[in-house]
Protein backbone atom coordinates (compact mmCIF):
# COMPACT_ATOMS: atom_id res chain seq x y z
CA UNK A 1 0.00 0.00 0.00
CA UNK A 2 2.84 2.34 0.95
CA UNK A 3 4.45 1.90 -2.56
CA UNK A 4 1.27 2.99 -4.08
CA UNK A 5 0.51 5.98 -2.37
CA UNK A 6 4.15 6.61 -3.32
CA UNK A 7 3.61 6.34 -7.11
CA UNK A 8 0.22 8.09 -6.54
CA UNK A 9 2.41 10.90 -5.26
CA UNK A 10 4.94 10.92 -8.56
CA UNK A 11 2.54 9.95 -11.07
CA UNK A 12 -0.95 11.28 -9.92
CA UNK A 13 -0.79 14.85 -7.92
CA UNK A 14 0.63 17.94 -9.01
CA UNK A 15 4.60 18.20 -9.64
CA UNK A 16 5.57 20.06 -6.71
CA UNK A 17 2.75 20.02 -5.07
CA UNK A 18 2.23 19.42 -0.85
CA UNK A 19 0.88 16.31 0.39
CA UNK A 20 -2.69 16.58 2.93
CA UNK A 21 -2.71 14.47 5.88
CA UNK A 22 -5.59 14.55 8.17
CA UNK A 23 -4.42 13.64 11.59
CA UNK A 24 -5.00 11.27 13.64
CA UNK A 25 -3.00 9.30 10.93
CA UNK A 26 -1.03 5.87 10.25
CA UNK A 27 2.36 6.65 10.93
CA UNK A 28 3.94 5.76 7.97
CA UNK A 29 2.08 8.43 5.78
CA UNK A 30 4.16 10.97 7.61
CA UNK A 31 6.94 9.98 6.14
CA UNK A 32 6.27 8.55 2.30
CA UNK A 33 6.18 12.15 1.05
CA UNK A 34 9.36 13.13 1.67
CA UNK A 35 10.88 10.01 -0.20
CA UNK A 36 9.39 11.12 -3.17
CA UNK A 37 10.39 14.64 -2.82
CA UNK A 38 7.32 16.02 -1.74
CA UNK A 39 6.87 18.65 1.79
CA UNK A 40 3.90 17.36 4.09
CA UNK A 41 1.21 19.45 5.34
CA UNK A 42 -0.25 17.89 8.65
CA UNK A 43 -4.22 18.99 9.37
CA UNK A 44 -5.75 18.32 12.81
CA UNK A 45 -9.19 16.93 12.69
CA UNK A 46 -11.74 17.30 15.40
CA UNK A 47 -13.65 15.21 17.54
CA UNK A 48 -17.74 15.63 17.99
CA UNK A 49 -19.93 15.70 20.59
CA UNK A 50 -20.02 11.63 20.39
CA UNK A 51 -15.63 11.24 20.33
CA UNK A 52 -16.10 10.63 16.86
CA UNK A 53 -13.79 11.81 14.25
CA UNK A 54 -14.51 13.42 11.43
CA UNK A 55 -13.20 15.41 8.84
CA UNK A 56 -12.58 19.64 8.85
CA UNK A 57 -13.62 20.32 5.50
CA UNK A 58 -12.76 23.81 6.14
CA UNK A 59 -9.06 23.33 7.52
CA UNK A 60 -8.65 20.91 4.47
CA UNK A 61 -10.17 23.36 1.80
CA UNK A 62 -7.07 26.13 3.71
CA UNK A 63 -4.64 24.00 3.22
CA UNK A 64 -5.34 23.03 -0.68
CA UNK A 65 -5.71 26.58 -1.18
CA UNK A 66 -3.56 28.23 1.19
CA UNK A 67 -0.85 25.77 2.44
CA UNK A 68 0.68 24.67 -2.06
CA UNK A 69 -1.52 21.21 -1.06
CA UNK A 70 -2.15 18.60 -4.33
CA UNK A 71 -3.29 15.47 -2.59
CA UNK A 72 -5.01 14.57 -0.06
CA UNK A 73 -4.73 11.19 2.00
CA UNK A 74 -8.20 9.72 2.93
CA UNK A 75 -7.85 6.66 5.26
CA UNK A 76 -11.27 5.29 5.40
CA UNK A 77 -11.95 2.75 7.70
CA UNK A 78 -9.69 5.39 9.01
CA UNK A 79 -6.64 4.05 11.02
CA UNK A 80 -5.77 4.93 13.99
CA UNK A 81 -9.21 6.51 15.22
CA UNK A 82 -11.62 3.56 13.83
CA UNK A 83 -14.37 5.92 12.25
CA UNK A 84 -16.06 4.80 9.13
CA UNK A 85 -16.93 8.18 7.05
CA UNK A 86 -20.39 8.01 5.53
CA UNK A 87 -22.04 8.36 1.98
CA UNK A 88 -22.61 11.93 2.57
CA UNK A 89 -19.53 13.15 4.44
CA UNK A 90 -17.84 11.39 1.73
CA UNK A 91 -19.84 13.43 -1.13
CA UNK A 92 -19.00 16.91 0.67
CA UNK A 93 -15.60 16.16 0.90
CA UNK A 94 -15.42 14.89 -2.94
CA UNK A 95 -17.06 18.94 -3.28
CA UNK A 96 -13.99 20.03 -1.91
CA UNK A 97 -11.46 18.60 -3.27
CA UNK A 98 -13.02 19.03 -6.57
CA UNK A 99 -13.73 22.73 -6.17
CA UNK A 100 -9.83 22.86 -4.81
CA UNK A 101 -8.26 21.41 -8.26
CA UNK A 102 -7.01 18.80 -5.71
CA UNK A 103 -6.46 14.68 -6.20
CA UNK A 104 -7.09 11.91 -3.00
CA UNK A 105 -5.66 9.22 -2.47
CA UNK A 106 -7.91 6.92 -0.47
CA UNK A 107 -6.33 4.56 1.40
CA UNK A 108 -9.26 1.77 2.24
CA UNK A 109 -7.34 -1.42 3.24
CA UNK A 110 -9.39 -2.23 6.12
CA UNK A 111 -12.31 -1.42 4.05
CA UNK A 112 -13.77 -4.89 4.89
CA UNK A 113 -13.19 -4.61 8.56
CA UNK A 114 -16.31 -2.87 10.41
CA UNK A 115 -19.09 -3.25 12.98
CA UNK A 116 -22.60 -2.55 13.75
CA UNK A 117 -24.72 -0.13 11.06
CA UNK A 118 -21.52 1.43 9.89
CA UNK A 119 -20.68 0.50 6.15
CA UNK A 120 -17.62 1.38 4.36
CA UNK A 121 -18.49 3.37 1.25
CA UNK A 122 -15.52 3.39 -1.70
CA UNK A 123 -15.06 6.64 -2.14
CA UNK A 124 -14.46 6.50 -6.08
CA UNK A 125 -17.82 5.51 -6.05
CA UNK A 126 -19.40 8.09 -4.64
CA UNK A 127 -20.54 10.21 -7.94
CA UNK A 128 -17.98 10.46 -11.36
CA UNK A 129 -16.69 13.91 -9.39
CA UNK A 130 -14.54 11.57 -7.00
CA UNK A 131 -14.08 8.95 -9.16
CA UNK A 132 -12.17 11.48 -11.42
CA UNK A 133 -9.44 12.27 -8.89
CA UNK A 134 -8.75 9.80 -6.62
CA UNK A 135 -6.61 6.57 -6.62
CA UNK A 136 -7.72 3.83 -4.33
CA UNK A 137 -5.26 1.64 -2.32
CA UNK A 138 -7.11 -2.06 -1.41
CA UNK A 139 -5.92 -5.22 0.28
CA UNK A 140 -6.70 -8.56 1.65
CA UNK A 141 -3.52 -7.64 3.95
CA UNK A 142 -5.89 -6.20 6.73
CA UNK A 143 -9.00 -8.27 7.02
CA UNK A 144 -7.59 -11.56 6.39
CA UNK A 145 -4.45 -11.34 7.99
CA UNK A 146 -1.82 -11.13 5.33
CA UNK A 147 0.02 -8.68 5.84
CA UNK A 148 4.09 -8.40 4.51
CA UNK A 149 3.17 -10.20 1.33
CA UNK A 150 3.38 -6.87 -0.96
CA UNK A 151 1.17 -7.28 -3.17
CA UNK A 152 -2.11 -4.40 -2.38
CA UNK A 153 -4.20 -3.75 -5.20
CA UNK A 154 -4.38 0.58 -6.48
CA UNK A 155 -7.40 1.20 -8.44
CA UNK A 156 -7.99 3.67 -10.98
CA UNK A 157 -11.05 5.11 -11.90
CA UNK A 158 -10.91 7.42 -14.45
CA UNK A 159 -9.70 7.27 -18.07
CA UNK A 160 -7.26 10.03 -17.53
CA UNK A 161 -5.25 8.24 -14.72
CA UNK A 162 -5.43 4.61 -16.61
CA UNK A 163 -3.40 6.60 -19.75
CA UNK A 164 -0.49 7.51 -17.34
CA UNK A 165 -0.13 4.31 -15.66
CA UNK A 166 0.16 2.54 -19.26
CA UNK A 167 2.95 5.80 -20.45
CA UNK A 168 4.68 5.92 -17.35
CA UNK A 169 3.86 3.29 -14.24
CA UNK A 170 2.25 0.08 -15.19
CA UNK A 171 5.76 -2.28 -15.73
CA UNK A 172 7.64 -0.41 -12.95
CA UNK A 173 4.66 -0.26 -10.24
CA UNK A 174 3.97 -4.12 -10.69
CA UNK A 175 8.15 -5.29 -10.11
CA UNK A 176 8.51 -6.57 -7.09
CA UNK A 177 4.58 -7.73 -6.23
CA UNK A 178 5.18 -11.25 -4.47
CA UNK A 179 3.59 -14.02 -6.16
CA UNK A 180 2.47 -15.84 -3.06
CA UNK A 181 0.78 -12.66 -2.26
CA UNK A 182 -1.08 -12.62 -5.26
CA UNK A 183 -2.51 -16.19 -4.78
CA UNK A 184 -3.18 -15.27 -1.24
CA UNK A 185 -5.46 -12.19 -1.91
CA UNK A 186 -7.09 -13.92 -4.73
CA UNK A 187 -7.49 -16.58 -2.55
CA UNK A 188 -9.21 -14.39 0.03
CA UNK A 189 -11.61 -12.33 -1.85
CA UNK A 190 -12.94 -15.02 -3.76
CA UNK A 191 -13.51 -17.79 -0.62
CA UNK A 192 -12.61 -15.71 2.26
CA UNK A 193 -15.99 -14.83 3.57
CA UNK A 194 -16.58 -17.25 5.78
CA UNK A 195 -13.63 -16.95 7.71
CA UNK A 196 -14.12 -13.04 7.68
CA UNK A 197 -17.46 -13.38 8.78
CA UNK A 198 -16.12 -15.26 12.29
CA UNK A 199 -13.69 -12.96 12.80
CA UNK A 200 -15.90 -9.91 12.61
CA UNK A 201 -17.71 -11.39 15.04
CA UNK A 202 -14.88 -11.68 17.45
CA UNK A 203 -13.62 -8.76 16.62
CA UNK A 204 -16.62 -7.15 17.60
CA UNK A 205 -16.92 -8.52 21.03
CA UNK A 206 -13.41 -7.58 21.39
CA UNK A 207 -13.89 -3.93 21.01
CA UNK A 208 -16.90 -3.97 23.56
CA UNK A 209 -15.27 -6.32 25.99
CA UNK A 210 -12.09 -3.57 25.59
CA UNK A 211 -14.76 -0.78 26.68
CA UNK A 212 -15.88 -2.85 29.87
CA UNK A 213 -12.16 -3.50 30.69
CA UNK A 214 -11.27 0.09 30.37
CA UNK A 215 -14.63 1.32 32.33
CA UNK A 216 -13.72 -1.24 35.38
CA UNK A 217 -9.62 -1.27 35.12
CA UNK A 218 -8.89 2.35 33.74
CA UNK A 219 -11.84 4.66 33.81
CA UNK A 220 -9.65 7.60 33.51
CA UNK A 221 -9.09 6.48 29.56
CA UNK A 222 -11.14 7.98 27.16
CA UNK A 223 -12.53 5.10 24.40
CA UNK A 224 -15.25 5.20 21.92
CA UNK A 225 -15.62 1.89 20.16
CA UNK A 226 -14.03 1.96 16.29
CA UNK A 227 -16.68 1.19 13.83
CA UNK A 228 -13.81 -0.14 11.94
CA UNK A 229 -10.96 -1.48 11.79
CA UNK A 230 -9.20 -3.59 14.60
CA UNK A 231 -7.57 -0.70 16.46
CA UNK A 232 -8.41 1.44 19.44
CA UNK A 233 -7.73 4.81 19.80
CA UNK A 234 -7.13 5.73 23.76
CA UNK A 235 -7.10 9.13 25.24
CA UNK A 236 -4.68 8.70 28.14
CA UNK A 237 -4.37 12.30 29.08
CA UNK A 238 -6.53 12.07 32.28
CA UNK A 239 -3.61 9.62 33.56
CA UNK A 240 -1.29 12.13 33.59
CA UNK A 241 2.00 10.59 32.80
CA UNK A 242 2.45 13.02 30.17
CA UNK A 243 4.63 11.28 26.81
CA UNK A 244 5.75 8.53 29.63
CA UNK A 245 2.24 6.29 28.61
CA UNK A 246 3.93 4.26 26.08
CA UNK A 247 7.06 3.59 27.69
CA UNK A 248 5.31 2.92 31.23
CA UNK A 249 3.23 0.14 29.49
CA UNK A 250 5.99 -1.26 27.42
CA UNK A 251 7.70 -2.04 31.01
CA UNK A 252 4.20 -4.10 31.93
CA UNK A 253 4.88 -6.09 28.50
CA UNK A 254 2.12 -4.83 26.96
CA UNK A 255 3.27 -2.72 23.68
CA UNK A 256 1.46 0.00 22.05
CA UNK A 257 1.94 2.85 19.48
CA UNK A 258 2.82 6.22 20.42
CA UNK A 259 0.19 8.67 19.96
CA UNK A 260 2.53 11.33 19.36
CA UNK A 261 3.61 8.81 16.34
CA UNK A 262 0.61 9.51 14.70
CA UNK A 263 0.73 13.15 15.13
CA UNK A 264 -1.42 13.54 18.65
CA UNK A 265 0.78 13.28 21.59
CA UNK A 266 -1.75 11.97 24.99
CA UNK A 267 -2.93 9.11 23.53
CA UNK A 268 -1.84 5.27 22.20
CA UNK A 269 -2.91 2.93 19.46
CA UNK A 270 -3.71 -0.72 20.62
CA UNK A 271 -4.83 -3.44 18.05
CA UNK A 272 -7.00 -5.58 19.98
CA UNK A 273 -7.53 -8.29 16.92
CA UNK A 274 -6.33 -11.01 20.21
CA UNK A 275 -7.80 -13.78 22.10
CA UNK A 276 -9.81 -12.51 24.62
CA UNK A 277 -7.79 -13.61 27.54
CA UNK A 278 -4.91 -11.81 26.43
CA UNK A 279 -6.77 -9.28 26.26
CA UNK A 280 -7.83 -8.81 29.83
CA UNK A 281 -4.39 -9.78 30.87
CA UNK A 282 -3.15 -6.65 28.60
CA UNK A 283 -5.86 -3.97 30.41
CA UNK A 284 -4.65 -5.74 33.50
CA UNK A 285 -1.30 -4.90 33.20
CA UNK A 286 -1.87 -1.62 31.94
CA UNK A 287 -3.58 -0.43 35.15
CA UNK A 288 -0.43 -1.08 36.64
CA UNK A 289 1.53 2.27 35.44
CA UNK A 290 -0.68 4.86 37.54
Amino acid sequence: MLRGFEVTIRHFSAPGSKVILPTPAYMPFFDVPAQAGRDLVTVAMPRDSRGRYRLDLDAIAHAFRHEGGGLLVLCNPWNPVGTVLTRTELEELADVVEECGGRVFSDEIHAPITFGAARHVPYASVNATAAGHSVTALSASKAWNLPGLKTAQLLLTNDADRDVWEREVGSLAKHGASNLGVIANTVAFETGAPWLADVLAYLDGNRTLLAELLAEHLPEIGYRPPDGTYLAWLDCQRLGLGDTTRKRCLEQGVALTDGALCGVPGNVRLNFATPRPILVEVVERMAKIR
